[in-house]
């Protein structure tokens, strides 16, 4: 079983960022930041990270709703769309880059050096991983049904549009999205086109998912994309 820790980083803006930590049993490949979905740290998020430390890769959660005091917010009932989309809308991006860019900090301070780091997330947490990996040289980063392509996630959290910033990709990326899924062909081509006008080596693919685009630690319920996101960080973070 994937050892799972907790860690506290103190920001400049005085808060503490909780880091969820998925260490490897064998020898540390490198390190990977694994972003959030929309509600969290959910037990969704923790087996993409698990599933990545069995492979060997040190892998790290920040948790992006720390400034309002919550990791995982609950699942379907009264109100829950009205509370996911609040929390949403109070993410801003530059708490995003800050959170994540102490997640990067915490690798370097063990030794992994920034091209065998990489990041990945699916949904919101796909959206995030494309957007740092405009701003970060790391060794490659995967994008797992990443929402926001054409019309921004939240106005009011000043993310901007997947399709937007692709061409400033500087670092290699993967793109992997259901076919017929939440994100529509059209916005998907979209996202392809941008990405391939990068400096930098990009695909985007189809791949089977289950409904809400998410792995387990036995690969059995999306075993292409695990697949593809294990050979990428394999080819790239060296």
């Amino acid at each position: 079983m994937t050892q799972r820790s907790l860690e506290q980083i103190l920001l400049a803006d005085g808060t503490r960022l909780p880091l969820t930590i998925a260490a490897p049993e064998s020898a540390i490949r490198g390190g990977i930041v694994v972003e959030p979905d929309a509600r969290g740290v959910t037990d969704a998020v923790w087996q993409l990270a698990a599933g990545l430390a069995g492979d060997g890769w040190l892998a790290v959660i920040p948790h992006l709703y720390h400034r309002d005091g919550i990791d995982e917010l609950p699942g379907e009932f009264p109100g829950a769309g009205e509370t996911l989309g609040t929390c949403v809308e109070r993410l801003r991006v530059h708490s995003l880059h800050a959170d994540t860019d102490a997640a990067l900090g915490w690798l370097a301070r063990r030794g992994v050096s920034a091209d065998r780091i990489g990041v990945v997330g699916f949904g919101l947490g796909g959206t995030a991983a494309l957007l740092v990996a405009t701003q970060h040289s790391l060794g490659a980063a995967v994008t797992i049904d990443g929402i926001g392509v054409v019309v921004p996630v939240s106005v009011a959290a000043n993310l901007p549009t997947l399709v937007d910033v692709a061409p400033e990709l500087r670092c290699p990326w993967l793109g992997i999205y259901r076919r017929n899924g939440a994100v529509p062909e059209e916005e998907v081509r979209k996202l392809q086109d941008a990405a391939h006008s990068a400096q930098v080596a990009t695909d985007l693919v189809h791949c089977a998912l289950d409904t809400d685009g998410a792995f387990d630690t036995d690969r059995s319920l999306a075993p292409e994309a695990w697949a593809r996101t294990l050979n990428w960080f394999g080819s790239h973070l060296r």
